[in-house]
């Protein structure tokens, strides 16, 4: 840690004080409304199978709806791809699901090929259809008119589906916070940034060279200063729950600053979150070892341009 005007001014002595105010400011979320749904996201994938979603609003009603549905995926053979998403899976996720047809015995079996449209409709293939239709729950819905419009219910379970990447997001969302704040600064002292940095990116940009640890690192953000000619990489990340993951994560920072910190560059690590707070011991560690760990508190407090400028 490095002791900073900055701690000061905000009436912290020491080391421990310093750490008791981050751990203290940690917060509880960052969502904004486009956190919870990425509908952008959902509209293309819906677009990219929306005339073959509009074909099975044929069978929508039909009463003899084994027959139909058969014949429909015969003339139209790409219908089945675009089955799983009926129940909320996407096909790509099929190579990885045992189905058990029986109970009895307990028998699973993949079923890829049900929605591989390139895989000919053997009588068996055809059975397993219709069973699919029916034990699925969908003939039913089908039969019944609970579904409307298929490209519409498909929408919807995109919007469904999409918030298992709400932990994705996360990440994201404290990239655009920090990248705001870091906008504002660079602006307002006349430096450059780059957001994604990656070692192509910064030697093109300031013709600086930077050696990696792995090929494919890049860091989230990087602001250089012209005048010292010193090169400063931001890594960003909150965590909103614990885990064992964030032992291993303070590590790995200990270990990118000291990479780092051999070629004359400062790594600024901006994490957030209440999650921190089961793992106190580990970023503690950390926060000791590295010049300068943050969070979004103490960014909006000035530290950056104590330290870059």
């Amino acid at each position: 840690m490095k002791y900073l005007q900055t701690y000061k001014k905000l009436n912290l002595k020491d080391e421990k004080e310093v750490f008791d105010y981050l751990i203290k400011n940690l917060k509880e979320s960052i969502f904004t409304w486009d956190y919870f749904v990425d509908f952008k996201k959902a509209k293309t994938n819906i677009s990219l199978i929306e005339k073959e979603l509009n074909l099975l609003n044929f069978l929508i009603g039909k009463s003899n709806l084994d027959k139909e549905l058969i014949d429909l995926v015969t003339e139209y053979p790409k219908i089945r791809k675009v089955l799983p998403i009926l129940i909320a899976i996407r096909q790509s996720k099929m190579k990885d699901l045992q189905i058990i047809d029986d109970f009895e015995e307990l028998v699973s079996e993949n079923k890829i090929e049900l929605f591989n449209p390139n895989k000919q409709l053997s009588k068996e293939l055809k059975e397993d259809l219709i069973k699919f239709f029916d034990e699925s729950g969908l003939k039913q819905i089908f039969l019944d008119k609970n579904i409307k419009n298929v490209v519409d219910y498909c929408f919807g379970v995109e919007v469904g589906m999409d918030t298992n990447a709400r932990k994705n997001r996360t990440g994201t969302s404290m990239e655009s916070i920090v990248e705001a704040i870091l906008e504002k600064f660079c602006k307002s002292n006349k430096l450059e940034f780059i957001s994604q940095a990656t070692q192509s990116k910064i030697k093109a940009k300031w013709n600086f060279d930077i050696s990696l640890d792995k090929t494919d690192r890049r860091f989230d953000f990087a602001v250089f200063n012209k005048v010292k000619n010193k090169l400063f990489l931001l890594e960003t990340n909150f965590y909103g729950g614990g885990g064992s993951k964030l032992k291993s994560t303070a590590g790995e920072y200990q270990y990118l600053f000291d990479f780092l910190k051999k070629q004359n560059i400062d790594l600024i690590w901006v994490t957030d979150g209440v999650g921190w707070k089961t793992t106190t011991k580990s970023l503690f560690e950390t926060f000791l070892h590295n010049e300068y760990l943050f969070n979004i508190e103490l960014v909006k407090q000035g530290v950056l341009k104590e330290i870059i400028l």
